[in-house]
C-alpha cells in the first residue's frame, strides 16, 4: 500500500510540474513579447521554415488548419505575420513573418509546446505508446473524453474533424 501510495505521489508531483513549467513558461512569453503561448509558438514555427502553407503549418503545430487560421488572424492584425498569395496558383496562400515578427522570434523565450513538440519527436514508437496510454488513463479518470482539447493556457480550442469533414461541437 505504501508503494502504491509513493507512485500516486510522484504522478501528482510530475503533473504538477508539467503544468507549472507551461504556465511560467506562457507568462514569461506574455510579458516578454505580448503574444500567447500558441501565438509565439506559430511564429517560431513559422521562422523555421517561412513561406509555409496554413495546412503545413497546423501539421507542424499539431493543430487543425481552422484553429490555426484563428492564431493567424491574431498575428496579422498584430502585424507579425503576412499572407502571401503563390505566383503559380492565386489560391495557394503562404504564411511569412513580417519584419516585427521576425525581430520579436530573435527575442523570444521558449514556448513550451514547441519543447514539448520536439521532446517527443524524440522517442521511439512504443515510447510515445506507453505515453499515449498511459494519458489516456487519465483522461478516462478526470472523464474528459469528450472536452474538445484547448491550447495550452490560451482560449483556443483545437476542434478535431469529424469523418464527414465537419467540426465537433464542444
Amino acid at each position: 500500500m505504501a508503494k502504491k501510495s509513493a507512485m500516486v505521489s510522484e504522478i501528482i508531483d510530475n503533473i504538477r510540474r508539467v503544468f507549472q513549467v507551461v504556465n511560467e513558461q506562457s507568462k514569461k512569453a506574455r510579458r516578454e513579447t505580448g503574444l500567447t503561448g500558441p501565438q509565439l509558438w506559430a511564429i517560431k514555427t513559422i521562422a523555421e521554415s517561412f513561406p509555409v502553407r496554413v495546412s503545413e503549418l497546423a501539421r507542424r503545430m499539431y493543430l487543425h488548419p481552422a484553429t490555426v487560421v484563428g492564431i493567424l488572424n491574431r498575428l496579422e492584425l498584430q502585424g507579425m505575420i503576412k499572407r502571401v498569395r503563390t505566383n503559380g496558383d492565386r489560391r495557394v496562400v503562404n504564411v511569412e513573418l513580417t519584419d516585427a515578427g521576425n525581430e520579436l522570434v530573435a527575442k523570444a523565450p521558449q514556448v513550451a509546446q514547441g519543447l514539448l513538440v520536439a521532446g517527443l519527436k524524440e522517442l521511439s514508437i512504443e515510447k510515445l505508446q506507453e505515453i499515449s496510454a498511459g494519458l489516456e488513463v487519465l483522461v478516462n479518470i478526470l472523464g474528459v473524453q469528450e472536452l474538445p482539447p484547448q491550447l495550452i493556457l490560451s482560449p483556443e480550442v483545437n476542434l478535431p474533424l469529424q469523418a464527414a469533414g465537419t467540426i465537433k461541437k464542444p
